[in-house]
């Protein structure tokens, strides 16, 4: 008896392989093998769901760059922005259960809510908010908030302060902490705090027991990936985010195990394990496209923002996606109704385009699409673009090698200097060494080193915000304020620090 039954569960596997295709039953290994080295990745971890079986749920690499210590499918990456859905989902159930509507007005349920002016205040809904179309430039403010010590309350407060970008409902700017607030009116209506909604809601019954939604919960957790970065001229680890304060927007934790669970979910209508765990309506919902995103290339010709998903035309089917992306991880989470198909890709480098790559080739793979080695297609001109900031770097250090002569003495810059949405950040000088201390990232310093032309270059502390130049205005002999920018990554935004 016991022979029959190792055969027919041999019979099954090799059933369900040969259902596959050649890149995921043969290629996949040595494809990860050669471009994660191509690209520098220490780790990553990849799920493929087919047909409401998992069937790739595989580590790769490493945790940690010079060590050896092994990714596997229960590995923690931060996920960053695929947390989006999850929160949009939550919003999404709660409208079906008519326990809102993502229609009403967003001071409905929190009263002190602003924007820049008391018109879109009032006509702002939770829509609104999750579909990235109240104005603001996308990842603006991010700035002030990530990683910062603002709390929740405070970065909804914040918004009140942003100078819009474009005109409301006009274009599509990518918020973070327009997606903070959607979430805090899950505890107004649910008595639970986000954290807390989502872990009951989705978490749990999905058994998705690896995953959390704190940077204590990571911390306090074994089996995790490092992340890394690219900092003068060499990959180096980077320490987590504690984005704590931006929960909905990306705080969740998980790994490739849990994630096949939650993509499984959304392929079988809102069911797992034969029990209805999201109403189907609700997943509808969140897949409704309301922001229109360019992306005309070969096989796909319209392109949008959905609620916490990206979605696209391609070649006969409709991917949903979502990428997420922190200091030191880019990751990816997507399914495919037409093909019944999901996929999962998270890194532990946030200099990569492997993620999305692979992504496409798995897509393609499925839809028996000839080969197209997407990874190599992409690093070329990531390459390309880093050699660039890399020479610029470089002849910003030579200017401050030069050792140009400082228009005023160091101490004229020294000084505390505020911008109405951050705060405070304190100039300092100590043996003609000049730095920059920030009141809301405490464990954030700028190095300023004097270029010419009353411009010093910012050599920041992480290299999360990388290495910027930092513009000083001089009126009448006196310093009157100076122009403070991060890397892209972070915030595209210049912010201007007055002198007090």
């Amino acid at each position: 008896m016991k022979k029959i039954f190792a055969f027919i569960a041999l019979f099954i596997a090799v059933s369900l392989c040969a259902q596959q295709p050649a890149f995921i039953t043969d290629s996949l290994s040595t494809y990860m093998k050669r471009e994660m080295a191509a690209w520098n990745i220490p780790g990553a971890a990849v799920a493929v769901v087919k047909d409401g079986k998992v069937v790739v749920s595989q580590g790769y690499g490493v945790k940690e760059q010079g060590k050896t210590e092994a990714v596997n499918d229960e590995t923690l990456f931060q996920i960053a922005s695929c947390s989006k859905a999850f929160t949009t989902t939550a919003l999404a159930v709660l409208h079906v259960e008519k326990k809102i509507s993502l229609d009403d007005s967003v001071v409905k349920f929190i009263p002190g809510f602003r924007l820049y002016d008391n018109y879109t205040t009032n006509v702002c809904t939770v829509r609104d908010l999750v579909c990235h179309r109240i104005g603001l430039q996308t990842f603006q403010g991010d700035f002030a908030n990530w990683g910062s010590n603002f709390t929740r309350a405070e970065i909804v407060g914040q918004l009140a302060k942003q100078k819009p970008v474009y005109g409301f409902r006009a274009a599509y700017g990518y918020c973070n902490a327009a997606y903070l607030t959607a979430g805090e009116v899950i505890p107004v209506v649910t008595g639970k705090t986000w954290d807390q909604y989502v872990h009951d809601q989705f978490f749990v019954p999905l058994k998705m027991n690896r995953t959390s939604t704190t940077y204590e919960a990571l911390m306090a957790d074994n089996n995790k990936a490092t992340g890394h970065s690219y900092f003068l001229g060499k990959s180096v680890t980077i320490p987590y985010d504690n984005i704590n304060n931006l929960g909905p927007a990306g705080s969740i934790n998980s790994c490739v195990k849990d994630l096949a669970n939650w993509v499984m979910c959304q392929l079988d209508s809102g069911r797992f394990d034969g029990k209805q765990v999201i109403p189907f309506a609700a997943l509808q919902e969140t897949r409704k496209p309301h922001m229109p995103l360019p992306a005309r290339t070969k096989g796909s010709h319209l392109a949008s923002y959905c609620l916490g998903w990206q979605t696209m035309d391609y070649n006969g089917v409709q991917p949903f996606w979502h990428n997420g992306g922190t200091s030191g991880f880019v990751t990816t989470v997507c399914f495919v109704p037409e093909l019944n198909l999901g996929i999962v890709v998270l890194t532990n480098t946030d200099q990569n385009n492997l993620y999305n790559a692979l992504r496409m080739q798995i897509i393609d793979a499925y839809l028996k699409m000839p080969y197209k080695n997407y990874s190599q297609l992409s690093l070329v001109p990531f390459l390309k673009g880093r050699a660039a900031e890399d020479k610029e770097i470089a002849e910003w250090q030579k200017a401050v090698a030069a050792k140009p002569k400082l228009p005023l003495p160091a101490s004229a810059f020294a000084g505390t200097y505020v911008n109405p949405v951050y705060g405070k950040m304190v100039v300092g000088v100590q043996k003609e060494k000049i730095t920059c201390l920030f009141e809301h990232h405490p464990k954030i310093y700028g190095s300023l080193e004097y270029m010419g032309d009353s411009t010093f270059l910012c050599t920041y502390s992480t290299p999360l915000w990388g290495i910027k130049k930092a513009p000083f205005k001089i009126k009448d002999g006196k310093v009157t304020a100076i122009t403070i920018s991060v890397a892209d990554f972070v915030d595209y935004m210049p912010y201007e620090f007055i002198r007090q």
